[in-house]
């Protein structure tokens, strides 16, 4: 596992923080890819903290949904199927909805559609710029982070924050290429576009288009239910 070393950490957080850090950052990257086995004494001995150190960061991680237990009690990254892939983006679609409905029904639609339209700027910036796959995931989940904000929905930012692992694991897990145009940054424009004219059925039916795109581009919408990977 290679990735921020604990050292390379803000020492103000604790050794179960940096831990959880370094084996987030390393499952969200791909370092970890989906079904692979996780280990405690092969991650205590490569991050030089102790077992239960690593227990409780992969406990946290469960939490999250970024690990699961298979055979025999041992803990991997999660897999999910096709089925559970598009209920995932079903619900981010439904969460994302609702922020755009709300951000058009308060007086703030003017105001959140300048800082969107900020936002797809870096993210084709980034885009452009050939950087490294973690910066271009960063730069595209910012503006659906920013969306879910600019509700001003606490409890709906929460819930998004808590899709954002498994949405970050799917992304790294399809082929290069569809990870590219679902990225885009024209692909989003239409929802801001939306947000401007103050078009909430639009802005509706523009975000089941991208979510299905999405799905369709990542390459996890067909195929079955079958899980590739096993125990």
């Amino acid at each position: 596992m290679t990735g921020p070393s604990l050292a390379s950490l803000t020492r103000s957080m604790t050794l179960r923080e940096r831990a959880l850090v370094a084996l987030r950052t390393a499952i969200t990257s791909g370092q970890y890819r989906p079904g692979d086995h996780l280990g405690e004494v092969e991650i205590a001995e490569r991050l030089s903290v102790s077992r239960g150190t690593v227990r409780e960061a992969l406990r946290h991680l469960q939490q999250e949904g970024l690990v699961t237990p298979g055979a025999r009690g041992m803990l991997r990254v999660s897999q999910l199927t096709p089925t559970e892939v598009r209920e995932l983006f079903q619900v981010r679609e439904a969460l994302e909805g609702l922020a755009v409905t709300q951000i058009i029904q308060s007086a703030r639609g003017p105001e959140a559609a300048r800082a969107l339209r900020e936002a797809l700027e870096r993210l084709q910036e980034t885009v452009d710029a050939a950087v490294d796959l973690n910066a271009k995931v960063e730069a595209d989940l910012a503006f659906h982070l920013l969306l879910c904000e600019l509700s001003r929905n606490s409890v709906l930012l929460k819930t998004w924050r808590q899709l954002e692992g498994p949405i970050r694991v799917v992304i790294m897990s399809a082929a290069g290429d569809r990870r590219e145009v679902a990225m885009s940054a024209s692909s989003h424009l239409p929802v801001v576009e939306a947000i401007e004219r103050g078009d909430a059925a639009a802005a509706q039916r523009v975000l089941h288009a991208h979510m299905a795109s999405a799905v369709d581009q990542l390459g996890i919408g067909s195929g079955g239910d079958r899980e590739t990977g096993s125990d």
